[in-house]
């Protein structure tokens, strides 16, 4: 493998013989590892080596917009200047290429390698990009899902990142399991719910993955809450309940604030139009911009 530079308290993952940090998991092959194993390892935290910043949207329930949270979060931090990249592991329903405009657009390959669809400074990996017909049903079993996204992690050229943002499915199973164990150090997880107790059941199990798992919980998201009318400007609560703060209050983590019900929103997802772009100037955007800044504080 290449040199590679190594930043402190990291491994390079590449050169291990004149790697400063003797303390790397990836310089030492593990009992019963074999030689492949142990180079994809290495690949594995070669890459990761590059990104500065990993963070994982989370929820255990699903419909509450998480795709949204984190298309607009990467979105944001590209627009910045940031670089940044866009991982969609929903291997059942990768909903990232419609919501960006990209349903027609194909991974290619350099090498043994796989590049990302870029779109400026931002670069997008879904399981969408490699499938012949969109339409098509993915029935996998649990290993068969940690090596197709232990692929997108190791095999993917991001190159040197500022942010990496994962979208994962709802649930804590094998996507996100998978995701926290192959990374290791992440900077954390954003949790996303809707104000109704329905969906405060899945979450609080979230917030418990994450305890479990020793991954720190930037913050609570309450989506879906209220609705902004475009002609008054009045909030109104659709659904009742307040159980992002509440729950944020519970677990001791910060509630990173209310985006409301907006047709645009929609809208910009089925359009493939990044909502915080194109409506910049709305009220529902600068809660998105209050949220995304209170992220990047922690």
């Amino acid at each position: 493998m290449p040199e590679t530079k190594v930043k402190e308290d990291q491994s390079c993952g590449g050169n291990c013989d004149s790697c400063a940090v003797s303390s790397c998991d990836a310089s030492e092959q593990r009992p019963g590892e074999s030689a492949k194993d142990f180079a994809n390892r290495q690949l594995l935290t070669k890459r990761m080596l590059g990104i500065k910043h990993k963070i994982v949207v989370l929820s255990g329930k699903g419909g509450v917009g998480k795709s949204t949270i984190a298309v607009n979060l990467a979105v944001s931090l590209s627009l910045t200047g940031k670089k940044v990249g866009l991982l969609d592991i929903d291997i059942h329903g990768p909903s990232i290429p419609t919501m960006l405009h990209l349903e027609g657009a194909r991974a290619q390959s350099s090498g043994s390698s796989i590049l990302p669809v870029e779109m400026g400074a931002l670069k997008v990996m879904s399981l969408g990009f490699l499938l012949e017909n969109k339409n098509s049903a993915i029935i996998w079993r649990g290993p068969m899902k940690m090596g197709v996204i232990e692929q997108l992690l190791r095999d993917v050229e991001w190159g040197d990142l500022d942010y990496l943002i994962i979208d994962s499915p709802p649930g804590t199973g094998d996507e996100p399991l998978s995701v926290i164990q192959l990374i290791g150090k992440m900077d954390g997880a954003v949790m996303v719910t809707t104000p109704q107790a329905v969906a405060a059941v899945d979450v609080r199990k979230s917030l418990d993955f994450c305890h479990q798992l020793n991954l720190t919980v930037l913050g609570i998201v309450e989506n879906m809450s209220g609705f902004i009318c475009p002609d008054c400007g009045k909030e109104t609560a659709i659904f009742q309940g307040n159980n992002g703060k509440i729950m944020a209050e519970e677990a001791g983590v910060p509630f990173l604030g209310k985006i409301p019900i907006d047709p645009a929103v929609g809208a910009s997802c089925d359009s493939g139009s990044p909502f915080i772009y194109h409506y910049s100037k709305t009220e529902t955007a600068k809660r998105f911009e209050g949220v995304i800044e209170q992220i990047l504080e922690r």
